[in-house]
């Protein structure tokens, strides 16, 4: 952030008394700017003993396969906006929504969370975001083609997990190291 967002001055990065971490701050009306990870909602949309997927149409990496999820609005839920990123990216109602996996991935300031979820019906089609939305089975799953790993561990606790019927919430950090630049 180069400029203030209330009164379009100057910012400069430094540690603001009382806190610990180097922060945008104003040179003219001191507000401290936070920059906070952003949270991804989503859902793993079930039909029966198949899995709602899309093929993204933008990067990153259009062209793969994923769970519709998408950036948490301002007041919303994590639930309202796994919703709403179902229908905004496979055109499908989901219910009975269930947080089911949380990742925590500090290396890009986001924390994914997907809720199981009832698909209401077999009816979905393309959203602006997708290219191809499909029902798919266990065995069907384009593996090699998923878009990001929170999307393949999602997928295999989901199925690991069906062969108990037992549904606990996962949760991970996923630690990656930036490239040395």
């Amino acid at each position: 952030m180069n400029y203030c967002s209330l009164c379009g001055a100057r910012t400069e990065i430094k540690v603001p008394e009382g806190d610990s971490l180097p922060r945008s701050v104003c040179t003219a009306c001191h507000t401290i700017h936070y920059q906070n990870p952003r949270v991804i909602a989503g859902t793993l949309p079930i039909w029966r003993d198949q899995v709602l997927l899309c093929k993204r149409a933008i990067a990153p990496r259009d062209g793969y396969w994923t769970l519709p999820a998408g950036f948490l609005e301002n007041s919303e839920t994590i639930a309202e906006g796994a919703a709403r990123e179902t229908m905004e990216e496979a055109n499908a109602k989901v219910s009975d929504l269930q947080l089911y996996t949380v990742f925590s991935l500090p290396h890009i300031s986001q924390v994914y969370t997907f809720f199981r979820a009832a698909l209401e019906g077999p009816e979905y089609s393309s959203g602006p975001e997708s290219l191809e939305v499909e029902l798919f089975y266990e065995q069907d799953i384009p593996w090699d083609q998923l878009a990001f790993p929170v999307i393949t561990q999602t997928l295999q606790h989901y199925f690991a997990d069906r062969k108990t019927d037992v549904y606990p919430t996962h949760y991970q950090d996923l630690l990656f190291k930036r490239p040395k630049s």
